[in-house]
């Protein structure tokens, strides 16, 4: 299958101080979402109740974290009428100081997430100054007590002809529908992860249009720990202390992992190093990656993470561009370091992370970039030499970085590649 376009930069075309001065911004797979967030409305819930049920608006469904597609290219969409015996008639038409005090952590509730608004269709919601398409994910995984509404939307879809498309990451949509994908199984993730407060360890509440989730002071059900009786008839029992409910907290939002990746090129600028490990087909290699540590500037992390694999010593390292990352939660900061004189030998001595690491001619990076790159489970291009050197798809921002280098991003070095 051919690889997907990348989405457009923001105002490619604009002249600015900024691009005359940084060049192009880049932009990855899996950004550009059509989507406007409109953060602040999700917790207007009268805004949400208009939206959930207005006939323009599309739901994008996953069944243990797989979307509903036509095919590995096109994403599939229901309307409201065919979620509404799951969801109910209005899922937000209590506030969230009422669904709070409400609270049963024995009734399992599907996950919807509100993932913003296409505000190019005009004949979207109309709401305030607000206008635009309505865009929901939605958890459909059999569990619960809405195993069996779940179940039977499931077998409805598929007999439309629609399939629930499986593996770990789907790197085939358009870039619009990639960023939308990603956007809703992050979030769903994310809810589907975190049901216990990380502070005291109590059922939480997914609230904020499926953006947090808190810790509500009370519970219909009890539960080991509670204070109250075991009558039903009475009030909510109020459950143990927690500190999530006092003053500021953030333990309670999505968390985003930053990841540092980085092209690293010799002194003279001449060779890029790449690293393969043991899921990597023969000859595919990619560049080196690691996780920020707390602490930890992306330029120090950089620097440590290339050290610890391969032995090699930075200077000078630049941020190139960023990807979000929705496996499950990532941030990739794409960077490009160069080594100081005399840092080039390769140990791989410190932590057995990679199988090899090599420094690779441009020559033969620009020769993998035109025929060897491909995803981990798929075959080189048509012009692929068996045992020439493989690279990641453009979908990768390592393909991005390597593509830079090599293309002309750092001036006089590279000359000959466009992305």
């Amino acid at each position: 299958m051919p690889q997907p376009q990348l989405p457009s930069p923001a105002y490619a075309d604009l002249d600015s101080m900024l691009s005359r001065k940084f060049g192009r911004e880049v932009a990855n797979y899996f950004s550009g979402s059509p989507l406007n967030r409109v953060a602040f409305l999700r917790t207007d819930h009268p805004f949400l109740s208009a939206a959930v049920s207005h006939p323009s608006t599309s739901f994008l469904l996953f069944n243990s974290l797989a979307p509903l597609t036509h095919d590995p290219s096109k994403l599939a969409y229901v309307s409201f009428k065919d979620v509404q015996p799951l969801i109910g008639q209005d899922p937000y038409t209590k506030t969230e100081e009422q669904l709070i005090s409400e609270y049963n952590s024995s009734v399992h509730t599907p996950q919807l997430v509100f993932l913003g608004l296409d505000q190019s269709k005009k004949d979207g919601l109309e709401y305030k100054v607000y206008k635009g398409q309505p865009y929901f994910a939605l958890d459909v995984t059999p569990k619960g007590s809405a195993m069996e509404q779940a179940t039977k939307l499931i077998e409805e879809t598929k007999s439309r002809g629609l399939k629930f498309l499986g593996g770990r990451m789907q790197m085939t949509l358009p870039a619009p529908e990639a960023a939308i994908y990603g956007l809703g199984r992050a979030l769903l993730d994310w809810n589907s992860r975190n049901p216990f407060c990380a502070q005291c360890g109590q059922p939480t509440l997914s609230i904020n249009a499926g953006f947090k989730r808190t810790c509500p002071p009370t519970d219909m059900h009890p539960l080991p720990g509670s204070i109250g009786t075991t009558n039903p008839s009475t009030p909510p029992h109020n459950r143990a202390p927690c500190a999530t409910r006092n003053g500021v907290s953030n333990i309670s939002f999505p968390r985003t992992d930053p990841t540092v990746i980085m092209a690293v090129i010799s002194h003279n600028g001449q060779k890029l190093l790449l690293g393969r490990n043991k899921r990597f087909p023969p000859n595919w290699y990619s560049t080196l990656a690691g996780f920020l540590e707390p602490a930890e500037s992306v330029e120090e992390a950089v620097r440590r993470e290339v050290w610890e694999e391969a032995g090699v010593t930075l200077g000078r390292v630049v941020v190139h561009s960023t990807q979000p990352w929705p496996f499950p939660a990532n941030l990739m900061i794409g960077a490009i370091g160069q080594t100081v004189p005399g840092g080039e030998t390769i140990d791989l001595g410190h932590d057995p992370e990679l199988l090899d690491a090599r420094w690779f001619s441009f020559e033969e990076v620009r020769e993998a970039l035109e025929n060897g790159t491909s995803g981990l489970g798929e075959g080189p291009g048509k012009g692929y030499k068996e045992g020439n050197l493989r690279l990641p798809p453009r979908t990768a921002i390592a393909h991005q970085l390597i593509a830079a280098v090599v293309g002309g991003f750092l001036g006089e070095v590279g000359e000959g590649y466009k992305m």
